[in-house]
């Protein structure tokens, strides 16, 4: 006989009549989700608003003449002898200024309404970004622009690498080790407390007033630090990783080096980037110690010029170059820890895949018998 086919499934009633019953439509995550992640959009218009904001909030602090612009910049004295041309001055001085004159007859002084030299409007800071390094120093004997600003990248660079060196190892030794916890931890945080500028006369008398002075500096506020924060990332890989090696018969140097230290790398990746941080705020007190050069010392000097706008163009140097350092390693952590979801892997991989090798004889192993 012949077999009948199944009747098919009659498509379910909707609660407002007969028909199939519509697809779901994609939820929206909203702009105050929590724990959610946005859309590629909404992401890419807040980052840029968290740039704007504040830029535009600057613009109208100095463009509007009505929100703020407590002084009066001077234009025509008048009959004045108190009043120079480009003076500023405070805008009830000018109004008692000017009723004096009225008083006596004499012509008003004119001017208009401005903020104070220390608060230089964006276009001033931009022209400033452009000129810093086209305008030899006031002083004779003093670094241009860009001269202080590779200093100051090359004594960062060595201090904050010293502090890497020794830091790491030995905070993955106190978060792996019970006895290195104990023996180093304590005195680590003790000594964290301490500020590292307080060494100042220290290390100028220990190293002279070159660039060890500062190196030293930058050394002792972040090698403590990177202790402490490694030491704690290496506590957080999961004790599950560590089970696992150890019934395919990993010993503790094993466990160490082929377990821990891998499993902790993107996160002591992202620890270092944060650590940069800390040794550029080190830097810009360093590099007053002993013979002051650098950046910092550019900025110092041209505040005691009143280049409020080279001032504040040496500040916007250092966050640009901060947040461009960062990005890019940001992109390079993408590039190497593939496991986390990212596409481009492949060295990592490669590096994973060399330093596991050792385990994989044993798990083939105890497939084999199963």
């Amino acid at each position: 006989m012949p077999v009948e086919a199944p009747p098919r499934p009659a498509p379910i009633a909707t609660a407002t009549g007969a028909g199939p019953t519509p697809a779901p439509r994609r939820r929206v995550v909203g702009w105050f989700a929590v724990r959610r992640d946005l859309p590629p959009r909404r992401r890419a218009v807040l980052t840029v608003g968290a740039f704007l904001l504040p830029i535009l909030a600057w613009c109208a602090i100095s463009y509007v003449p009505f929100l703020w612009h407590p002084l009066v910049r001077v234009s025509d004295v008048g009959g004045s002898d108190f009043l120079s041309k480009d003076m500023l001055v405070e805008r009830g001085a000018f109004a008692a200024e000017n009723a004096k004159l009225a008083n006596a007859g004499l012509t008003l002084a004119e001017g208009e309404r401005a903020n104070p030299i220390f608060l230089p409007a964006p276009h001033a800071v931009a022209r400033a970004l452009v000129t810093g390094f086209t305008t030899p120093p006031v002083r004779k004997g003093d670094r241009w622009l860009h001269e202080s600003l590779l200093h100051s990248l090359r004594v960062i660079a060595i201090g904050f690498a010293l502090a890497v060196v020794v830091g790491v190892p030995l905070g993955i030794l106190c978060g792996s080790l019970r006895v290195g916890s104990h023996l180093v931890e304590p005195f680590v945080d003790f000594v964290r407390y301490m500020p590292a500028p307080a060494f100042g006369a220290l290390v100028v008398a220990i190293f002279g007033i070159g660039d060890e002075p500062k190196i030293a500096i930058i050394v002792l506020a972040t090698f403590f630090t990177t202790v402490l924060v490694v030491a704690n990332t290496a506590r957080l890989i999961d004790r599950s990783l560590l089970e696992a090696a150890q019934t395919l018969g990993a010993g503790n140097r094993r466990l160490l080096t082929h377990v821990i230290i891998p499993a902790m790398l993107p996160n002591l990746y992202r620890d270092l980037r944060i650590l940069l941080g800390c040794a550029w705020t080190a830097l810009i007190v360093a590099e007053l110690i002993g013979a002051s050069s650098g950046i910092s010392y550019f900025i110092n000097q041209q505040g005691k010029y009143r280049n409020y706008d080279n001032v504040f163009a040496g500040i916007v140097l250092i966050g640009l170059i901060g947040l461009i350092s960062d990005q890019i390693l940001a992109f390079i952590g993408r590039f190497l820890f593939r496991w986390e979801g990212h596409a481009n892997g492949r060295l990592a991989a490669a590096v994973w895949r060399a330093s596991t090798w050792p385990l994989r004889a044993p798990l083939r192993l105890l497939r084999a018998q199963r």
